[in-house]
């Protein structure tokens, strides 16, 4: 109402009654006016308008841009909180964003609200498609190719999530295909978010050549650019594909290219990245187990600062005491290297599976044959929808050689 409107607005400016009926209006008129007892005259709409320094058509219009931008605001606060995240997150900001939703129709604000309120529909497993749609539409509209894309990605990573890989990577491309043919011009951030996840999905899929191109173009274009948004997860992931190719000179090669990048950004994250790359290095390549559980500890001593990473390290410190011989220890860390919930690429998820087949071995060495066939059995089940990869083919090997048929 036009009144609520008014009065907010007054408050906002911190305006009493007779300070914004000024010379033209009667406090006790105002009053009414704010109280919905009486409907001010269009001279007197403009005169408020100009004492409140906003347009008549934000009195006026029921969608409210200063009123967006606030749920807005207290939306995006909502919407980024992370690690504490309350279990009610994505329903209390349904809650906050649909009594607004009959007027999001024009401008960011609008966007950004249908945007968020179709992602927590997502969350809260309800009908989010319409939402979404039509945050991309104003998005279009605006010409906002960077918020755009975000869209495209998240209409494909719903799919990733799910491991529908094929379907993930179909989606992306004709999002892309959709966003280059709209948008004269791509900004590098974009481009750069649109190259990683293709190549990420390519991999996904097992297209190798076709990811590494895209990923080397990305890596080639951010250098030229001297635009690092993303660099270091392209570096983790070209030593990734190093890693599951067999690729010795090119693992250590991308391997220091993100050490070189944590030592310039004293990122935390990548360090963590880097150090997991070397660890499982020590572990499988140089066999020194030592070595490696050296770092590890002093990851696990300090547990809190590396909570996000806490399943890797106790995944390494499992098969790292199980090449040192200690197997009942190396089981009881291998039990903790549960797949951590934000894992979903096979590269990933392979070696986490990985944890069964290690299993295995130990309890073979323990003289517990149906425990070693039964984990063994379990890990060639979880890599069957994987790629074709060292880690599966060593999968099947053990189950084979423990007595298993088939898998």
């Amino acid at each position: 109402m036009i009144g609520e409107r008014i009065r907010k607005l007054r408050k906002q400016k911190k305006l009493t009654l007779a300070e914004l009926a000024g010379s033209e209006l009667t406090k006790g008129m105002l009053s009414l006016i704010e109280n919905n007892k009486a409907n001010p005259s269009m001279e007197s709409l403009a005169y408020i308008a100009k004492r409140l320094e906003v347009d008549v058509s934000q009195l006026v219009n029921e969608v409210n841009v200063v009123e967006l931008r606030e749920v807005l605001n207290e939306a995006e606060k909502g919407y980024s909180m992370n690690m504490e995240d309350p279990a009610d997150k994505y329903e209390k900001l349904i809650q906050l964003i649909e009594p607004h939703i009959h007027k999001l129709n024009q401008g960011y604000e609008a966007a950004r609200l249908l945007d968020l309120y179709g992602r927590s529909l997502y969350r809260e497993k309800k009908d989010w498609k319409n939402s979404i749609d039509k945050a991309a539409a104003l998005y279009e509209q605006m010409n906002l190719t960077q918020k755009r894309a975000s869209i495209g990605l998240f209409r494909s990573i719903v799919h990733f999530i799910r491991h529908h890989y094929e379907k993930a990577l179909e989606v992306l491309l004709l999002e892309r295909k959709m966003i280059e043919g709209r948008f004269a011009y791509i900004d590098p951030i974009t481009r750069l978010d649109l190259d990683y996840h293709e190549a990420v999905f390519y991999f996904a899929v097992g297209s190798t050549e076709s990811a590494k191109r895209v990923m080397n173009d990305a890596i080639a274009f951010s250098k030229e650019n001297k635009t690092y948004y993303l660099i270091d997860d392209l570096y983790r992931l070209a030593a990734a594909s190093a890693q599951m190719s067999e690729d010795a000179e090119l693992y250590n090669y991308y391997i220091l290219k993100l050490k070189q990048y944590a030592e310039f950004s004293e990122d935390e994250g990548s360090w963590l990245s880097y150090h997991i790359f070397t660890i499982e290095s020590l572990i499988s390549v140089k066999r020194d187990y030592h070595s490696a559980l050296e770092i590890i500890d002093s990851y696990l001593a300090d547990a809190e600062s590396t909570l996000k990473f806490k399943e890797w390290f106790y995944l390494e410190k499992g098969k790292a005491l199980h090449g040192l011989g200690e197997y009942e220890e190396a089981i009881r860390y291998l039990d903790q290297a549960g797949v951590p919930p934000y894992h979903h690429h096979p590269f990933d998820l392979s070696q986490f599976y990985l944890s069964n087949t290690y299993k295995a071995l130990c309890y073979e060495k323990l003289g517990d044959s149906e425990k070693a066939l039964a984990a063994a059995g379990t890990a060639v089940k979880q890599f069957k929808a994987m790629p074709d990869s060292p880690y599966k083919e060593f999968s099947k090997k053990t189950y084979d050689e423990l007595g298993g048929m088939g898998g």
